[in-house]
């Protein structure tokens, strides 16, 4: 007989695969924005009206910086981000999002925060209590000073 799985193991298990499952859905979502995957994460990484530099963005993305310097350049030929060098040291480049590009990431927000069909189906107290159960989880990440997934409105 199988020994049971830990539940938390079996709950880290289950998201993944439900996150995997809707890979394609992300992937979509860039295309129909004209945005590579990388880009798509690069927008969804900066948040409007924080400057960013670029070698924090190339760990955010688990990239070398040569990598996100394409990236970057993409996103700043489509008048989505800005790129000005760190007053204090002009060897760091900041970038920041324009307009046009805290617009797109709105967009892509919305798009990407509405749950999936079957998260959607489940009845008001499963999703109260997934809700609650990723919240604490991730309250823990947030005050252990990892938390690198900013909200739409930048709130971290």
């Amino acid at each position: 007989m199988a020994s049971p799985k830990d539940p938390a193991q079996e709950a880290w298990e289950l998201l993944w695969r439900i996150m995997q499952a809707h890979k394609p859905r992300f992937l979509a979502l860039a295309q129909e924005l004209g945005l590579s995957p990388a880009q798509l994460h690069a927008l969804r990484l900066l948040e409007p009206g924080v400057e960013l530099p670029m070698s924090s963005l190339a760990g955010r993305l688990f990239c070398d910086a040569s990598n996100v310097t394409g990236i970057v350049d993409r996103l700043e030929s489509r008048g989505l981000i800005e790129r000005r060098p760190a007053a204090q040291d002009r060897r760091v480049k900041l970038l920041s999002l324009t307009d046009e590009g805290a617009r797109l990431r709105e967009i892509a927000w919305r798009q990407m925060s509405r749950p999936p069909a079957e998260i959607a189906a489940l009845p008001l107290e499963h999703k109260r209590a997934l809700r609650d159960a990723l919240r604490s989880a991730f309250d823990q990440v947030a005050d252990a000073g990892d938390a690198q997934a900013p909200t739409p409105t930048g709130r971290g």
